[in-house]
């Protein structure tokens, strides 16, 4: 699956924090979005592992964006909230076994690695900046 939870938390939780003009915590942000507070924590870490965000502790603390909307693709949010690179159908380039043990001898492998492909190439062109122009 493109998109999980941990994708689409990731994109609502930047939006908020963009619109802040002061550091927000992750418990802040899970009430706010409804998201359970341990998952989203976890999310935040990993962008702020990956220094898409920053994090500011302290009693005002929080986190922040650290990089240009413009210079953050929706491709990295998604690699950086998954742990792995985002895939379209469950046998893809980038899985080292087919499902169905038919490694090397699917008939549908060229196209679906086209299709990834060109899913991966919108995605890494797909900045914050214009995804959320449009909010």
């Amino acid at each position: 699956m493109l998109l999980t939870r941990a994708s689409e938390y990731a994109l609502l939780s930047l939006d908020k924090i963009r619109k802040s003009d002061h550091p927000i915590g992750s418990e802040q942000l899970a009430r706010e979005l409804c998201i359970p507070k341990s998952f989203l924590a976890k999310i935040l870490h990993n962008l702020a592992k990956q220094e898409i965000l920053e994090s500011h502790r302290g009693a005002h603390g929080g986190f922040t964006i650290r990089k240009d909307l413009g210079d953050v693709s929706v491709y990295r949010i998604i690699l950086a909230a998954e742990g792995k690179a985002p895939s379209v159908f469950d046998c893809s380039q980038y899985q080292d076994s087919c499902p169905h043990g038919l490694v090397g001898g699917c008939a549908i492998t060229p196209f679906l690695a086209r299709f990834q492909g060109r899913v991966d190439s919108f995605l890494n062109d797909l900045t914050l900046d214009e995804l959320f122009a449009e909010n």
